[in-house]
C-alpha cells in the first residue's frame, strides 16, 4: 500500500517524519508527537515517533540511496525498502509473533512504517552487557524453521515458489554479501579492515588454498541454491528481545538462497559471544547455540514429514540427508561470518569494543581460527555438541599461548 503515491524521494528529517505520521492518521488528533532518529546501522534512517500523551509509538524506517557507513560514493538501490517490507509480511504469515507488524509502506519515499519495538533491547547490545534472554534461542530456532520451511519447495507449489524467487530478486544487496562475506576477507582487498597485530593471521588466511577452495564452494551455494526466502542478514543486531519476547527485524537483504545461510550467520554471532565470555556466562551462550540448532532441526524435521510437494519424503534416509546438508552448510557460512566480522569491512562491537588491546587481539585470533576450522572441517563435524567442543578446544589452545 502506497502512503502518498505522488511524492518524490526526499530524505526525511525528524520534523517531516512527524508530519508524515500525522498525515497517515497513525495517532489521534490530540497527540503530542516527538521524533528521535535512533538508527545505528549502516544503510538507513530509523525514526521513532512517540505520542507524549499516551506513550504509544511507531517506527518509520527510510532507506538511503547510499551506504551510510561509506557515503554517497557507495550508491544503493532504494528497492531494498520494498524487499524488506515484503519479507516482513511474508515471514509474518508464518511467524507473526516473531516479526514486527508493518502498518504502511511507500515505495517512492522508500519507507516502511512498523510496530514500535523500543520496549525491547537489541540483542547484541544486551549480550555484550552479559544478559542472556532465556527465550532467545527457542524463538529464533522456531523463526528459522517456520520461515525457511514455509517459503521452500517443501511447502509451496513450484509455480508459487518460483514467483516468489522473482519477487525477492535482490541483486544489489546480494552483491554486497557476495563481496563482504565470501570474497574480500580472503584476499588482500581495500575494503578489509584489521589491526596490524593480526597481519600474520590475515596473511595466513589469504595464503590458505584449502580454506579458499572451501569458501569458493560456499559462495557457489549462496549464488545458486534458491532454497527458501532468507532474512539474509540474521545477526544479533537484527533481533530485539526481552526475557519474554523476541522480534526479528531488518530483512532488507532478503532473497531466495540456501537454508543454512540464516542459521549460520546467527550461530556465528553467538559464537563470538562464546569467545568473549568466560565461565558460566559462556555456558549460557553454549546453551543458546545448542538450543538454536536443536529447536530448528526438530521443528524442520517434523515439517519435512508433512511435506505436500516432496514425493521422496518417505524414502528412508532422505530427510536425514537434508538436515545433514543444512547443518554442514550452516557451519561453513558461520565460519565465513566469523572471519569477515573480524577482518572485513563491517565489524561487531562484541570484539571491537574490548578496551584491553592484548585481550582484544587474542580473542580476534580465536575468532579467526574458529571460522577457519568451521569452514574447512564442516563435513567432519557431526553434531552441535561437537561445535561446542571445538570452541572449547580453540579457547584452551589460545589460553596456553596467552
Amino acid at each position: 500500500m502506497a502512503v502518498v503515491a505522488t511524492k518524490q524521494y526526499q530524505l526525511l528529517t525528524p520534523e517531516s517524519a512527524i508530519s508524515l505520521a500525522s498525515e497517515l492518521s497513525l495517532f489521534p488528533n490530540t497527540a503530542k508527537l516527538t521524533c528521535e532518529e535512533i538508527g545505528d546501522g549502516n544503510l538507513n534512517y530509523v525514526f521513532l515517533i512517540t505520542d507524549q500523551t499516551s506513550g504509544s509509538g511507531v517506527i518509520i524506517k527510510q532507506a538511503l540511496p547510499y551506504a551510510k557507513v561509506i557515503g554517497e560514493s557507495w550508491p544503493l538501490t532504494l528497492k531494498r525498502a520494498k524487499i524488506e517490507a515484503s519479507a516482513l509480511k511474508k515471514h509474518g504469515e508464518y511467524a507473526a509473533d516473531l516479526v514486527p507488524k508493518v502498518y504502511e509502506t511507500d515505495e517512492n519515499l522508500a519507507i516502511t512504517v512498523m510496530e514500535d519495538l523500543s520496549h525491547l533491547t537489541i540483542v547484541r547490545e544486551g549480550l555484550i552487557k552479559g544478559e542472556s534472554y532465556p527465550k532467545l534461542s527457542t524463538d529464533i530456532g522456531n523463526y528459522l524453521a517456520l520461515t525457511l520451511y514455509h517459503t521452500s519447495d517443501f511447502a509451496l507449489h513450484p509455480f508459487e515458489k518460483k514467483a516468489l524467487v522473482i519477487e525477492f530478486s535482490n541483486p544489489e544487496l546480494c552483491k554486497i554479501t557476495e563481496d563482504l562475506i565470501f570474497t574480500d576477507p580472503f584476499f588482500d582487498h581495500e575494503t578489509n579492515d584489521f589491526e596490524p597485530a593480526l597481519q600474520v593471521e590475515v596473511e595466513a588466511i589469504w595464503n590458505n588454498k584449502l580454506l579458499k577452495l572451501e569458501v569458493a564452494k560456499l559462495k557457489r551455494s549462496f549464488l545458486t541454491e534458491a532454497e527458501a526466502l532468507l532474512h539474509g542478514d540474521l545477526h544479533t543486531g537484527s533481533v530485539f528481545a526481552s526475557e519474554v519476547e523476541t522480534k526479528v527485524i531488518d530483512p532488507e537483504f532478503a532473497f531466495y538462497g540456501p537454508i543454512g545461510f540464516d542459521i549460520g550467520l546467527f550461530l556465528a554471532n553467538l559464537i563470538v559471544q562464546s569467545i568473549t565470555r568466560e565461565g558460566k556466562q559462556r555456558d549460557v551462550i553454549h546453551g543458546h547455540i545448542r538450543n538454536t540448532w536443536t529447536t530448528f532441526s526438530t521443528k524442520f524435521a517434523g515439517f519435512l514429514e508433512q511435506s505436500e510437494f516432496d514425493s521422496f519424503k518417505d524414502i528412508e534416509g532422505y530427510n536425514a540427508f537434508l538436515l545433514e546438508k543444512i547443518f554442514h552448510d550452516s557451519l561453513g557460512f558461520a565460519g565465513c561470518e566469523l572471519i569477515r566480522r573480524t577482518i572485513g569491512l563491517a565489524h561487531v562491537k562484541d570484539l571491537d569494543n574490548i578496551e584491553n588491546e592484548k585481550k582484544r587481539i587474542l580473542l580476534k585470533k580465536q575468532t579467526l581460527k574458529t571460522g577457519e576450522r568451521l569452514i574447512v572441517s564442516r563435513q567432519e563435524i557431526d553434531s552441535i555438541d561437537a561445535v561446542i567442543e571445538l570452541l572449547g578446544e580453540i579457547i584452551y589452545e589460545y589460553s596456553i599461548i596467552d
